[in-house]
């Protein structure tokens, strides 16, 4: 996913203040936000060199997301694009890893010391508090996921045709599976959770991606490309 290093095709990204649009085998940086005077030239899912520079004015932040991590730009003039440091593979995988019906299920953090939210550990669980697009890479695999593990709440699934299903969650658990047999999820279809602390009534439509990439920066570009927002920041947090 790397620029091939020529010193003619080097030379002029240099040179560029805005990025030119590479052949898929050379991206190495997606844009996942940005703000300021250039924002315009730096809209979200724009694709950048590793190694390409580029031009910002006071006030701008363009925020990148490569297999080297999450990189803040700011600042007024030239900035090289790519972070420099290891990739953070180990991270994006735990983060992306398909879970199977069978696997040991682990409590989430009884509450935090420091006060910030709880995150979900892995990036296809379905969160029973966001509403939004959730993109999903395994329909047969589908996860309910809850901030905090206390107690062993139920809570109710429904769809446009009016049917429904009820998830429990365990004593301690943080996930649960989501009952395919009963409720099968479906591309663009979306469904509501109800349950003890969600008010009103999340509301959630599944995009099926074709497959799951196997890099940060195709998987934020497909969760740019279907609108999976929620996923596209814990993707961008986690490799900060």
């Amino acid at each position: 996913m790397y620029l091939v290093r020529n010193f003619s095709i080097g030379a002029a990204l240099a040179c560029a203040s805005v990025a030119v649009v590479l052949p898929s085998a050379a991206l190495a940086e997606v844009v996942v936000a940005s703000s300021g005077p250039s924002a315009g030239q730096f809209p979200v899912g724009k694709k950048l060199g590793s190694s390409e520079q580029i031009t910002l004015k006071s006030g701008d932040t363009v925020t990148v997301l490569g297999s080297a991590g999450t990189r803040v730009i700011s600042g007024a003039g030239s900035h090289r694009v790519g972070a420099r440091g290891a990739a953070k593979r180990s991270t994006f995988a735990t983060l992306t890893r398909q879970r199977d019906a069978a696997r040991v299920r682990t409590g989430a953090v009884r509450g935090d010391l420091t006060g910030a939210p709880v995150t979900r550990s892995n990036i296809w669980y379905v969160d029973v508090t966001q509403s939004g697009t959730m993109c999903i890479a395994d329909g047969a695999a589908v996860q309910l996921w809850r901030p905090l593990a206390e107690g062993a709440p139920t809570y109710m699934v429904g769809n446009a045709a009016q049917n429904h299903m009820h998830l429990a969650f365990a004593e301690g658990s943080t996930s649960t599976d989501w009952n395919l047999a009963q409720m099968p999820v479906e591309d663009g279809a979306s469904y509501t959770i109800a349950g003890p602390g969600i008010e009103p009534a999340t509301n959630v439509t599944f995009a099926v991606l074709d497959t799951q990439p196997d890099n940060p920066e195709d998987l934020a570009a497909a969760l740019i490309a279907k609108g999976c927002t929620g996923q596209l920041e814990l993707l961008s947090s986690a490799l900060m």
